[in-house]
């Protein structure tokens, strides 16, 4: 009766084996990436581009008489997702609905945009402002007022955007 061969010895394994050769090959990797070029950027000197559909910031902008866009339609407050918007409403004396609150919660917002493609007067509008922070939950609850003054700084950078955007739309 023949006995079983016992598994072929190769000299090639061994001294792959021996001389670490899986060692090796991750060296040679880890070296190529090293002196490569790196792709990290130094966030505050160095920003990356955005993309013209960024949404950052809300903001609430006024029509060229200075008179706010919102009519109090409720939409926004209705699509939300979130449910992060929160509007009140009085009549005027001429006839026109306009907003007494209008608050967001940014601790809530997803920043979908669905407030702002439902908007038909173009009033709530998403920003490219992405560098806002809060040290506490009060500090990024927004009133109307709070969102009239974001849209009255950046009213030429938000009008410039809607306009380079108006063609997808």
């Amino acid at each position: 009766m023949s006995v079983a061969a016992p598994a072929s010895f190769s000299l090639k394994d061994f001294f792959k084996s021996f001389l670490l050769w899986e060692l090796a090959k991750g060296m040679v990797l880890t070296g190529r990436y090293a002196f490569a070029r790196h792709v990290t950027i130094n966030y505050p000197e160095e920003k990356t581009p955005l993309s013209p559909r960024f949404r950052g910031l809300h903001a609430l902008r006024r029509y060229e008489n200075g008179e706010e866009r919102c009519i109090a339609c409720k939409l926004c407050e209705a699509v939300c997702p979130a449910q992060a918007i929160t509007i009140e409403s009085t009549q005027r004396e001429d006839g026109t609905r306009r907003t007494t609150r209008y608050d967001i919660d940014l601790t809530k917002c997803i920043f979908c945009g669905f407030c702002e493609e439902s908007c038909p007067t173009d009033s709530i509008v998403e920003t490219h402002i992405f560098e806002y922070h809060g040290e506490k939950r009060g500090d990024l609850y927004f009133t109307k007022d709070m969102l009239l003054a974001v849209g009255d700084r950046y009213e030429d950078e938000i009008a410039k955007a809607r306009a380079a955007d108006a063609k997808y739309r």
